[in-house]
């Protein structure tokens, strides 16, 4: 039987104490750039926009980028802490899970029935006014808004970091 010593350097020269708070730190951001979403959504709710039409969702995708962007720039300076910049990963696995899932969904008549691929994704993430019908519609705020958020948190950490 082997003991493990808490204080063992096994990553950079970093505790697995360390490690472990760096990974609370991680999640906390992801987190937060998921409230900062969750703000601009409650925003757009309040002004019950026309959900078939196509300049509030525009609003909504650009707004999910530069909200969580302008927050993640403002805690990275707060906070000083460079774990913020790589809650692009997350965005990025978020955004991988659900392209498998809606790669998994059934298509049938007005479903994007005869998509292949790639348009099926396209369709169901990107597609404003021809959407795949996939998702129930939502494929923007799963596969979209969601993903940005994580990205523009990160991208704004990167710029609060710098000096």
């Amino acid at each position: 039987m082997t003991h493990m010593n808490t204080n063992q350097d096994i990553s950079q020269g970093k505790s697995i104490g360390e490690l472990g708070r760096e990974a609370l730190w991680f999640l906390t951001h992801t987190f937060l750039a998921l409230a900062f979403l969750g703000l601009v959504m409650g925003v757009m709710t309040m002004n019950r926009p026309d959900p078939e039409s196509a300049n509030p969702k525009i609003l909504a995708t650009i707004l999910a980028f530069f909200v969580p962007m302008v927050g993640g720039f403002f805690i990275a300076r707060m906070r000083r802490n460079e774990v913020a910049s790589y809650v692009w990963i997350s965005g990025l696995v978020f955004f991988s899970i659900v392209c498998v899932w809606v790669l998994d969904l059934p298509t049938g008549p007005g479903l994007c029935e005869d998509c292949g691929a790639v348009e099926k994704l396209w369709r169901t993430f990107f597609s404003i006014n021809h959407g795949s019908g996939l998702m129930a519609g939502d494929g923007l705020f799963f596969g979209t808004w969601i993903p940005f958020s994580m990205i523009g948190y990160a991208v704004g950490a990167r710029f609060g970091l710098a000096d």
